[in-house]
């Protein structure tokens, strides 16, 4: 196969794959955290995963508030995700191996870790911009239910400053730290396990 053509291949498949990930793990975490869907990332995240995750909820039962059928495509879309990219490759791999296909499902969840943070980056982006410019904004609800979780206990070590409240702008921080530092490294020593033929 051309690189060229190659190369084209797995942008498309990395951005297209990454995408519909962040909308899955989206809509699962917007229910789990019980914010209603009447918003319009709401209305966007169910116009694009309806097609998929209806289907799929006749066989995967939720578990409670949890959308386990989200979750579940999004771990199976990042795993075929990281096989195709892979596959098309230039480097030969032995995808029937256990060792690898272990390594690959790693891959897979640590990739839904990582889109799970770039999920909680816009979020505390938004909120911490929003609280700003126009706190009573509609999409404050969304943006507190998704980052309250992780608010509370900074929020128990950091007091306001002045009246401001930081904690936002640490939860930023150490999402960057955890995202450029650890998962980046981590997840070039997993694709790396994946067993070259001898």
């Amino acid at each position: 196969m051309p690189q060229l053509l190659r190369e084209t291949l797995s942008f498309l498949l990395h951005t297209l794959g990454d995408f519909l990930v962040l909308l899955l793990l989206a809509r699962f975490y917007l229910q789990a955290a019980r914010i209603p869907f009447k918003q319009p990332i709401g209305q966007f995240v169910l116009a694009l995963t309806n097609w998929i995750v209806l289907p799929a909820r006749r066989i995967i039962k939720p578990i409670g508030v949890y959308d386990s059928s989200s979750l579940l495509i999004a771990a199976l879309t990042a795993y075929l995700m990281h096989f195709s990219l892979l596959w098309l490759s230039p480097w030969p791999y032995l995808f029937a191996d256990v060792f690898s296909q272990l390594a690959l499902l790693a891959a897979a969840l640590l990739e839904l870790f990582k889109m799970s943070l770039y999920l909680l980056f816009a979020a505390a982006v938004g909120q911490a911009i929003l609280s700003w410019v126009t706190p009573y904004h509609p999409m404050m609800p969304v943006f507190n239910g998704l980052t309250a979780p992780f608010l509370r206990p900074l929020r128990r070590i950091i007091p306001p400053i002045s009246g401001v409240d930081i904690t936002p702008l640490i939860l930023i921080l150490l999402i960057q730290l955890f995202l450029n530092v650890f998962v980046a490294d981590f997840e070039k020593y997993l694709l790396y396990q994946v067993r070259l033929p001898s």
